[in-house]
């Protein structure tokens, strides 16, 4: 008798621990929606290359469907993001005394934000307009913004800007 009663209270507990979750996953997800809408990310800097919005607009796309079991569809999203790549900015920090007195930069800094608009059609209390998401990478003053060093750059600030929108949209952290 007094098993089954443990077990019963064991049992409820654990139930009702589970219960309590709602929708939320162990994915972090938190949204009863089941698809995204990804619009495109437009590119709106004069830095950046030429075809860094197409970039992000798939990177977009292949974050939430490797992160979420939400379906990318191309239009009538339950969920739909979309915005633009604002600021793509080289600028020269840490200063340092060179060899003949000089201040010179040590370090460059690339800076890339991006605004974007969400729309959740399920809980339209988490949609936003025009959300601001920026990161930056600084690198050595002797380096050229080319080639790897760019692709290394890029990669690192969009892996971080990612995970901010994820979170700000269906993780609601």
């Amino acid at each position: 008798m007094k098993n089954k009663i443990l077990f019963t209270s064991a049992f409820i507990f654990i139930a009702f621990g589970f219960w309590s979750c709602g929708v939320y996953s162990f994915s972090g997800v938190s949204t009863a929606a089941t698809s995204i809408q990804v619009d495109a990310f437009y590119n709106n800097t004069d830095l950046a290359p030429a075809n860094f919005g197409q970039t992000f607009t798939n990177r977009v796309k292949d974050y939430y469907q490797r992160n979420s079991s939400l379906k990318v569809v191309a239009a009538n999203g339950e969920l739909q993001i979309d915005g633009t790549i604002s600021t793509y900015a080289l600028t020269q920090i840490a200063p340092v005394v060179g060899s003949d007195g000089t201040s010179v930069a040590a370090l460059s800094r690339l800076t890339i934000s991006v605004s974007a608009n969400y729309v959740d059609s399920i809980e339209p209390k988490n949609s936003f307009k025009n959300k601001a998401f920026s990161f930056y990478a600084d690198f050595p003053n002797e380096q050229q913004l080319t080639g790897s060093v760019q692709e290394d750059l890029e990669k690192k600030i969009l892996d971080q800007i990612m995970i901010d929108i994820f979170n700000a949209t269906i993780a609601n952290w």
